[in-house]
């Protein structure tokens, strides 16, 4: 039953290509990228929001948990919506809402207000990965790795970049013009897509409720699913713990460094982009069962180069006094890495399942994982308050962990 169901259903028509050129890879790559800033822009201005509105610092750490529930609510909730409505429509029209909600942001009188666009912006941020099944439908199987995983770098450069673009425009300007600016390049960028984007038009006749529950039987049936998306949420576990607390570790003794300072350590962590192009290919090639597992190796690695980076060697005779930030730089990259290798790996698998409800399968696959990053960043703070940056490390390294665990138990029929 369950096959018949796949074959009844043909993939969604796309009027203008059916090809992904290079051109329109580069489109899709920026668009992500510039879109997902907002995502994290928000950890390293922690200190300066609370300043803003009188704050604590755990209550200040509520936007980034905020904003990362909502995109998961945006993936479970709005992404579904490009199995069922015109593609291009649904696009344009969630970005134009970001647009509005990044506004608000930058203009909000009130803690209440800024907490709930930041919520809002998060829902409407999840328009990166109505693009990202598009990028899939639009490719050939045997490249789709590849084309993936380019997309992927430019999302993950992004949301590398985005700490220190907030940082930088913070410190000369104010954190308010960020997203002020931000929210008017992303109208522009949404005026470019409604233009050049193709209009892709779901062969579906169900409706919205039928097509939010039947992500429930969509889980069930697909194991690739729940094992990616589980690997994934584990690895975003330890990378919103790692981020959420890095910059208050950067600014205490003996780093004490300030925006620009943070928003450099962030920008050597976005180096670990470079993997993703490399993890579809690994992909491509039949090599995902040994790739993944480096890659959770790469962050369990990670997380006690960070221990030992940021305590263990703070103030001890034999380290030169550069080496704590160099190693806090290293544990950085290599946990990008990790997670964006892991990442890739699994989109590329999950987007080979099921080309009739690919905007369901990615909405679930993201959702899932970026409620582990939302874990993560609420975990972090209470690590932090309560055990100092050890105990931020030791929960990362316990996702990681965790991780390596599920994927080395997996069978070797389901390496995919």
């Amino acid at each position: 039953m369950h096959t018949h169901a796949r074959m009844t259903s043909a993939p969604p028509p796309i009027s203008r290509s059916n090809t992904m050129s290079a051109g329109l890879t580069v489109l899709f790559a920026c668009a992500v990228g510039v879109v997902v800033l907002s995502l994290y822009a928000s950890q390293p201005l922690i200190g300066l929001i609370g300043s803003s509105f009188s704050l604590s610092t755990s209550e200040a750490s509520l936007v980034s948990t905020l904003t990362l529930l909502g995109y998961a609510s945006g993936l479970f909730l709005l992404v579904p919506l490009t199995d069922l409505v015109e593609n291009r429509t649904v696009i344009v029209v969630t970005l134009l809402v970001d647009v509005a909600a990044l506004a608000a942001i930058a203009l909000a009188p009130t803690p209440f207000l800024f907490l709930l666009a930041s919520y809002v912006a998060g829902v409407t941020t999840s328009a990166i990965q109505m693009l990202v099944p598009v990028a899939a439908q639009l490719s050939p199987e045997a490249h789709r790795g590849r084309v993936v995983g380019n997309v992927m770098s430019g999302l993950m450069l992004g949301i590398l970049l985005s700490r220190p673009a907030a940082s930088w425009v913070a410190e000369f300007v104010g954190w308010r013009w960020f997203y002020g600016g931000l929210s008017l390049i992303i109208a522009a960028l949404s005026m470019i897509l409604a233009t050049v984007l193709p209009v892709r038009k779901p062969a579906t006749g169900t409706n919205y409720s039928a097509l939010i529950g039947s992500m429930l039987t969509i889980l069930r049936e697909e194991p690739v699913l729940r094992r990616r998306a589980s690997y994934q949420a584990l690895c975003m576990g330890a990378f919103g713990v790692f981020w959420t607390s890095v910059a208050l570790r950067l600014s205490d003794q003996p780093f004490s460094l300030g925006q620009t300072g943070i928003g450099l350590f962030a920008l050597a962590g976005a180096a670990g982009a470079v993997i993703a192009p490399i993890a579809g290919r690994a992909g491509d090639r039949g090599w995902t069962r040994s790739a993944t597992r480096l890659a959770h190796l790469a962050v369990i690695a990670a997380m006690i180069l960070a221990g030992i980076g940021g305590d263990v060697l703070v103030g001890t005779p034999f380290a030169p006094s550069w080496a704590p930030l160099a190693i806090l730089v290293a544990s950085a990259v290599l946990l990008d890495l990790g997670v964006i290798g892991d990442q890739t790996l699994g989109r590329r698998a999950i987007n080979l399942l099921r080309p009739e409800a690919r905007g369901r399968v990615n909405g679930l696959f993201t959702g899932l994982f970026f409620l582990g990053a939302a874990a993560g960043s609420a975990l972090s703070g209470l690590a932090w308050v309560s055990f100092g940056w050890l105990g931020v490390c030791s929960v990362g390294l316990a996702f990681g962990c965790v991780t390596l665990v599920l994927s080395s138990s997996q069978p070797q029929a389901a390496a995919r």
